[in-house]
């Protein structure tokens, strides 16, 4: 890795300075977070001064970024000693819309983390700026075709309802076919001779009411942005448990998206449970080529106490990979 070079994973840009040494200044090469591509720079005076800012282009002029964020610099090492920045909103434009002073002096190895919070673009006719996550092109998209709307709307209204659904704090009404093409699972339950087929019962008691309608809402297309980021979790382990694989995949990478310190163990697990490779990629990557791990020191113990021996493994192999010899 170059002194210019800045990784990126979900929303989290780190830039590694190897030897900052007797130089004054530094520019990161373009990295992309969201859909625009950014610069890091530091510069010594009396303080370390840290800039964050769009590369010069059309997407910076015409859709300018604003972008609210957390900066960290830290020494390397176990020892490492991090200075953390306030939370800040800013509408940046240029290398001079936001210089953050470090008061602290970092000499030799040193890491530079900026953490996307959320990024907007700003309106330049004065409406409301938009934020670009999450992206709701996909599901807007389903939810407008006629054909979607109309099945939402059988849904809704119970037309001609043929299923009952016993969930852990309520029914629901749904319909067998609908749940059939949706989900092997469902399609076996009314092909045999089971109780569910016999009955047009099904007992879905591990989930809520609430959690339950937002798959159905899925499966009918008629799901909403916050109620898919709402109850993506549940949502994943039906998708598991009913072999949904289209919606087992976009809670993944919805999961992606937003992997932080106060989740990161949590993802883990269950990218672990649910067989996801690029969740548990990611977090991995996450703990250990990032150095996040020193950031859940405290709760790695009680993670470790109920982590399968398997997994445990994995995280010892990383580490090995990771750390090795150069």
């Amino acid at each position: 890795m170059t002194d210019s070079k800045v990784e990126t994973i979900s929303r989290l840009a780190q830039w590694r300075i190897e030897n900052f040494g007797p130089c004054s200044y530094r520019r990161s090469d373009p990295f992309k977070v969201g859909i625009w591509n950014w610069h890091l720079s530091i510069e010594k005076n009396r303080y370390l001064y840290v800039r964050l800012f769009p590369e010069p282009g059309r997407a910076s002029k015409e859709q300018p970024p604003v972008a609210r964020f957390v900066l960290r610099v830290s020494n390397v090492g176990a020892n490492r000693r991090p200075y953390i920045s306030p939370v800040h909103e800013r509408l940046l434009r240029n290398s001079e819309d936001f210089v953050w002073p470090v008061d602290s002096t970092f000499h030799g190895r040193f890491i530079i983390d900026v953490e996307f919070l959320d990024l907007k673009i700003y309106s330049l006719n004065g409406s409301d700026s938009c934020s670009i996550w999450p992206n709701e092109i996909a599901l807007q998209s389903l939810a407008t075709n006629s054909t979607l709307r109309c099945l939402s709307r059988m849904l809704n209204e119970g037309i001609h309802a043929d299923v009952t659904i016993n969930t852990a704090d309520g029914t629901l009404a749904a319909h067998k076919a609908v749940l059939s093409v949706s989900s092997p699972v469902f399609g076996s339950m009314f092909l045999h001779d089971l109780k569910e087929k016999e009955s047009s019962t099904i007992n879905i008691e591990d989930m809520s009411l609430e959690s339950c309608m937002a798959l159905l809402s899925y499966l009918y297309g008629g799901i909403k942005q916050e109620d898919f980021w709402k109850h993506r979790l549940a949502l994943l382990g039906a998708a598991n448990k009913y072999d949904i694989a289209d919606l087992k995949e976009c809670c993944e990478e919805s999961l992606l998206e937003d992997i932080n310190s106060s989740n990161v163990l949590e993802r883990l697990q269950e990218a672990w449970l649910y067989q996801l490779d690029k969740l548990k990629k990611s977090c991995l990557m996450y703990l250990f080529d990032f150095g996040k791990i020193y950031d859940v020191r405290d709760e790695i113990s009680t993670f470790f106490l109920h982590a399968d021996r398997e997994l445990m493994i994995e995280m010892f192999q990383e580490v090995l990979t990771v750390w090795k010899p150069v």
